[in-house]
C-alpha cells in the first residue's frame, strides 16, 4: 500500500475495482470545448488512476472505455475515439511494462479497425507475463451481449457433446465469460452522478458495492479514489447472510 495513504488497510482493499467513466463530454460542454476534448482530458484521468491502483494494492482494476451502444455515435466522434485509444495504447506500454501491468481487452473487440486492433493486441501480448495488476479495458463491451455469447458457447459445448447439462452450474457459467480466472468487482464506481449501471459487468456485480459520484470523469483523481476506499472500508459486506452471520465468521454464498 501507497505509504501517504495511511487510512486505507491493506486487509480490507478491494481485489479488484470497477468504473463507469462517464462525463466527458459534459465536461467539455460546460467549457464549450467539442467532445473529442473531453475524451483528450479524461484520458488523464486513467493515467492517474491505474498509476493509484497500483501503488495502492488493487490486483484488478476494469475500466468501461467503449459500450457496444457507442457505436452508434456519431461517425467522426468514433473515429476520433479510435485515433484516441491507438494513441494511448502506445504512450502507455512503456509505463505499464515498468509497473507490472498486464493489459486484457474485454468485449467484441473485432468489430475495432485493423490498425487499432494491431496496437491493441501488440501490448496485451507484451505485457501478458505481468503480475503486478491486471488492467481491464471494456471495449466494445456490453453486459447482455456478454451473456449471451457465454450461453452460445456453453449450448456449442453441450450439443458436441463436451458438456453435459447437468453440470452447468454458476461457477462454470462463469467461466465462459471474458474476466474468467478473475475474482468478481468488489466496488462498481460511476463518475458524474448517474444512476445507471448501463449494461456492465451485469453478471459480475451481483454483490458488488457501489459508488456514484457527482464529478465528471475528467476530474475523477486519486485524491477520490481514496475518499471512496476509505468508505467501501467501512461497508459490511455480507452476501445476503446477517450481519451477526458475518462477524461469527459464516463463510459467505
Amino acid at each position: 500500500m501507497n505509504s501517504d495513504n495511511p487510512a486505507l488497510h491493506p486487509e480490507s482493499l478491494p481485489q479488484h475495482i470497477a468504473i463507469i467513466m462517464d462525463g466527458n463530454g459534459r465536461w467539455a460542454k460546460k467549457r464549450s470545448l467539442n467532445r473529442i476534448r473531453g475524451h483528450r482530458e479524461g484520458t488523464e484521468s486513467v493515467r492517474d488512476i491505474v498509476r493509484a491502483c497500483r501503488e495502492i494494492g488493487i490486483k484488478v482494476l476494469t475500466l468501461y472505455a467503449f459500450s457496444t451502444e457507442n457505436w452508434n455515435r456519431p461517425p467522426q466522434e468514433v473515429a476520433a475515439l479510435m485515433k484516441l485509444l491507438k494513441t494511448f495504447l502506445k504512450s502507455e506500454s512503456p509505463e505499464m511494462m515498468e509497473n507490472g501491468i498486464c493489459l486484457n481487452a474485454i468485449g467484441d473487440i473485432e468489430r475495432f479497425p485493423d490498425d487499432v486492433l494491431d496496437v491493441l493486441h501488440e501490448v496485451t501480448e507484451t505485457t501478458r507475463k505481468n503480475q503486478g495488476m491486471i488492467l481491464n479495458l471494456a471495449l466494445s463491451y456490453g453486459g447482455r451481449h456478454e451473456i449471451v455469447r457465454a450461453a452460445q458457447h456453453i449450448a456449442r459445448d453441450v450439443e458436441d457433446g463436451r458438456l453435459q447439462p447437468e453440470r452447468i452450474t454458476e461457477e462454470l457459467f462463469s467461466s465462459y465469460l471474458y474476466t474468467h480466472g478473475m475474482p468478481d468487482p468488489d466496488l462498481l464506481i460511476r463518475t458524474s452522478g448517474e444512476m445507471r449501471i448501463s449494461n456492465f459487468l451485469l453478471w459480475q456485480i451481483a454483490y458488488t458495492e457501489i459508488s456514484v459520484t457527482e464529478t465528471l470523469w475528467p476530474e475523477f483523481r486519486r485524491e477520490e479514489l481514496i475518499l471512496i476506499l476509505r468508505d467501501y472500508q467501512k461497508r459490511e459486506r455480507r452476501f445476503g447472510l446477517t450481519g451477526d452471520q458475518i462477524r461469527k465468521g459464516s463463510r459467505r454464498p
